[in-house]
């Protein structure tokens, strides 16, 4: 049976959720990767581990920001800590939490352990 909670979350969904999908991390893609870096987008790659207690408090604020006009055309990339450790040698990632800004193809700056929203919000204007 179809109840009224389920509507009401089914049409958020639909009318709210693209917004928030767009924004979310995505897993890692070379490909995905490569384009927006060819296409001269801004680009964020978080290293993050499911059990890190910043890298929890990170996404919400990088989801909030990404949700927004100003950031609507960053690409945010998410490399798993503990699985994807080539991918995290390849970006010379030493810890979880690690964010790293690109801008098009060149690294513009890169953050360890941040969480004030403030901050971050600075640190991903270097892509624009």
């Amino acid at each position: 049976m179809v109840t009224r909670r389920s509507l009401l979350a089914a049409s958020a969904l639909i009318l709210g959720g693209s917004a928030a999908f767009a924004a979310a991390p995505a897993p890692f893609d070379e490909a995905a990767f490569d384009a927006a870096q060819k296409a001269g987008r801004p680009v964020l790659v978080t290293i993050s581990a499911p059990w890190c207690p910043i890298c929890k408090v990170q996404k919400p604020i990088l989801l909030k920001l990404g949700t927004g006009p100003r950031f609507s055309d960053l690409a945010i990339f998410e490399i798993d800590f503990d699985t994807q450790k080539a991918l995290v040698r390849r970006f010379n990632a030493r810890s979880q939490s690690t964010l790293i800004a690109f801008k098009g193809k060149d690294e513009v700056g890169r953050s360890v352990g941040e969480t004030q929203p403030e901050w971050i919000e600075s640190f991903l204007e270097k892509t624009l």
